[in-house]
């Protein structure tokens, strides 16, 4: 099969490689910038995944229902991981473009425990008000 030269010579290889590794992870962590890099890193992802919670243009009806579609998605998923502010913000969100919010409302009752849907009530009228401010602003863009 394979001589003892070529597996020590693959042996050897890959130990470089992972020295390497090793030495330019060191040679990352100990740069002056790399936490203020990494912060603005993380505060610029933050700021986009904010940006793509933003209310749509509500005539398109194809794009309202792939906005709902994604709140509710991500809404769920930020509750799952314990982010309750943000999934109850994208759940908002979902409700305000929602065509039967009625009927959503009373799903999600079921779904989540009573103080959460509580705060997603009492957010409901500052979404709702934020989205007819939004639509607003888009009509008086177009005229």
């Amino acid at each position: 099969m394979m001589s003892k030269a070529a597996v020590g010579i693959a042996v050897g290889i890959a130990g470089i490689f992972v020295g390497y590794c090793f030495y330019f992870d060191q040679k990352r962590r100990s740069d002056p910038d790399f936490k203020k890099k990494l912060r603005e890193r993380r505060k610029t992802k933050k700021q986009a995944q904010k940006a793509s919670s933003r209310i749509l243009d509500l005539r398109d009806r194809e794009l309202v229902q792939k906005f709902f579609l994604q709140e509710v998605q991500l809404g769920e998923e930020m509750l799952a991981c314990g982010e309750v502010e943000t999934g109850i913000e994208h759940l908002a969100n979902a409700v305000a473009v929602c065509g039967q919010p009625e009927h959503l409302l009373s799903v999600l009752q079921k779904t989540l425990p009573p103080p959460i849907f509580q705060i997603l009530a009492q957010r409901l009228p500052i979404v709702n008000q934020k989205l007819i401010t939004q639509t607003q602003m888009a009509e008086e863009d177009v005229e």
